[in-house]
Formats: structure tokens, C-alpha cells, sequence
């Protein structure tokens, strides 16, 4: 059954009165953490009112992939990606994620003679003016008529998914002891390093963390993690009961999110933080090591933790209540308002 509210009857009226669903249009260059910003306000807006959602990849070639975003055009694209030469036509609503976006983005009112109302998630560096809305991470500081700032990333961390996961993956996680301890491990970055000593340290203290509690750990590790950091922390956690994701077989992130009782992400990650600050359980910043100051990180954590939602790990595994911190729905909600505004 379809329960109709405000912003489903203002959705509706921006696209007629024939009650069709809004097309939704998902573009990224693929990669799950940049993907999953575009298409976690997707499925979030198409909670609020019917909607299709379609995927499309835009891959550069390597030739011209660091190229300015300005100087690009579609015949630079790989084979297999989208081209927008190829589109007869254009959806209702273009969701967009990452720099390799950036170029069809800015065009795409152009290219749809209006029709196509176009949201950049993060900040663009480029072409403010281009985008219909952008939803902006606040520690980012974007300011504008169309900005609309939100704490951390849009994602796709809601209870109902986290719960759909969790069967796939009961005869790993089911059988362990409580407080089971999902970890998330970032990597190098412009602003961070998880080289192998810290890295050791880092494990160490998880450890007795879990120990000392008598629970479980789940961790996985990102597509930044360091090997050296990736070895050294499994030799070290893998005697405690748990299951250390190596990366084969279905990603049980979803499914370890649903299981935890404490969730620990290392500070490098503003996805990571944000998705685990959806849970409602009690999210443990793990520090690396910065290769300069923090900036928009420390903003963003200083957000979560105004949320009651983070707090810099001390080596315990206290226990603390919040609601869980929706941005995406919130950002959901503002894209269909601006739709309607725009009539």
C-alpha cells in the first residue's frame, strides 16, 4: 500500500497528473563508496514517493581521465560507459557522485532541454552554477542558494536494510558472544597514513578492548587499507572470536552493522563515520596518523559527536544512546521540495 504525504503529492504535481513514477537517473564512475552516496538519496527519495531508479557508469579514458572537468567531452569516454550521445531520453531526476561526473553533470540541462532537474552530492570544485542542488557534506563549509549542507555523505544505511542483510550471513555472526565489535578500517589518503606500526598499535588496543569484554570482533577493511597494515592487523586480532573480512565471497559490511553493539571506524573516512552514525550504536573513532591537520575531518566528528552519536575511542568499549543521525532522509525530503519549487 502507497501512503501518500505532502511531498508525494508535490512530486506528483511537479510531474503531472498522471501518477507515473519519477525516473531517477544514478551516475558515478562505479566504485561502491562513490556509487553508493548517488544511489543511497536515491532509493532514500523513492522511500518518499514512487520512483525508478537506473545505474550508469561514466569511466574516462586513461588518457584523458585526469583532464579538466571543462575539457572533456563524450567522445572521451571508455567504451562500455554511459554516453549521453546515446540517450533518447532524459529522466525526471539526475543523481550524481564524484569527479568523473562532473562534465556530463554540468551539461545535463542542457542536453534536456530543462527537463532533467540535476543534484551533485559533495562538493564540485566546479560550475556551481550547473547543478539544480547540491548536497553537501557541512564540514565542507559550501555555502549557496543551492546547497544544501547535511552532516557526512548520503548512504544507504537504513534498519530495514541492515536487517535484510543480516540472513545471508547468520551461521558467521549468529553463534558469537556479545558485545560484538564491528571495526571499519580506512587507509592513505591526502590526509591520513595507517602505516604498519600504527597500525599494530591500533590492533593492540582493539584487542583488549574486545577481550576485556568478553565479545566478538567483525572487521573489514577498505580498498585504501595499506597490505602491510591489512597483515599486520589481521595477525593480530585473528585469535579472538569474530570473522576478519578478507575480502572474497558477498560483502557482509550491511549484515556486521546490524550485528554490532559498538561500531569503530578510523578517523580517515567521512562514508564510514556517517554510515556508522545511521545505527544508533555507539560509534568509536580510531585515530590515524595525520599527514596534515584534520580540517574537515575534525569538523565532521565534532558534528557527530554534537549528534551524541561518535567519540574519539579510548580503549573501552563504553556504552551510549542516540537517535540515529538521517541525513539522507532529510536530504531526500529537500530534493523533492526544490523539484516542486522548480515546478
Amino acid at each position: 500500500m502507497e501512503v501518500s504525504s505532502p511531498l508525494t503529492e508535490q512530486a506528483t504535481g511537479a510531474r503531472g497528473s498522471a501518477a507515473r513514477p519519477l525516473s531517477i537517473w544514478v551516475v558515478s564512475d562505479g566504485r561502491t563508496g562513490i556509487q553508493n552516496q548517488a544511489l543511497g538519496l536515491a532509493e532514500a527519495i523513492a522511500r518518499l514517493t514512487p520512483a525508478e531508479i537506473e545505474i550508469k557508469h561514466v569511466r574516462w579514458r586513461a588518457l584523458f581521465d585526469r583532464w579538466p572537468s571543462g575539457l572533456k567531452t563524450p567522445a572521451m569516454l571508455t567504451p562500455g560507459s554511459f554516453d549521453p550521445r546515446t540517450a533518447t531520453e532524459w529522466p525526471d531526476l539526475w543523481i550524481a557522485t564524484g569527479r568523473a561526473s562532473l562534465p556530463l553533470s554540468a551539461r545535463v540541462r542542457d542536453w534536456s532541454g530543462g527537463r532533467t532537474f540535476v543534484v551533485q552530492t559533495q562538493d564540485p570544485r566546479w560550475r556551481y552554477d550547473r547543478y539544480d542542488l547540491i548536497v553537501a557534506p557541512a564540514h565542507d563549509g559550501l555555502s549557496g542558494d543551492n546547497v544544501f549542507e547535511i552532516i557526512g555523505s548520503p548512504h544507504r544505511i537504513t534498519p530495514s536494510k541492515l536487517a535484510e542483510a543480516a540472513p545471508a550471513f547468520a551461521d558467521r555472526i549468529a553463534p558469537l558472544p556479545h558485545p560484538r565489535v564491528t571495526v571499519m578500517i580506512g587507509g592513505k589518503s591526502k590526509a591520513f597514513d595507517l602505516p604498519e606500526a600504527h597500525a599494530a598499535v591500533l590492533a593492540d588496543q582493539i584487542e583488549a578492548a574486545v577481550q576485556t569484554t568478553g565479545g566478538a570482533l567483525l572487521l573489514t577493511f577498505s580498498r585504501r587499507t595499506p597490505e602491510a597494515a591489512k597483515a599486520v592487523m589481521t595477525e593480530r586480532l585473528s585469535a579472538l572470536p569474530g570473522w576478519i573480512w578478507d575480502g572474497t565471497g558477498d560483502n557482509p559490511l550491511f549484515a556486521m552493522l546490524d550485528a554490532a553493539d559498538h561500531v569503530l571506524v578510523t578517523e580517515d573516512s567521512a562514508n564510514m563515520a556517517t554510515e556508522a552514525a545511521a545505527t544508533g550504536k555507539p560509534v568509536h573513532v580510531l585515530p590515524m596518523i595525520a599527514l596534515k591537520p584534520p580540517g574537515k575531518f575534525a569538523r565532521l566528528h565534532a558534528d557527530l559527536a554534537a549528534q551524541g552519536a561518535a567519540r574519539p575511542f579510548d580503549g573501552t568499549l563504553k556504552d551510549w544512546t542516540y537517535a540515529p543521525v538521517n541525513e539522507t532522509e532529510r536530504a531526500a525530503a529537500a530534493v523533492l521540495e526544490a523539484m516542486a519549487a522548480r515546478g
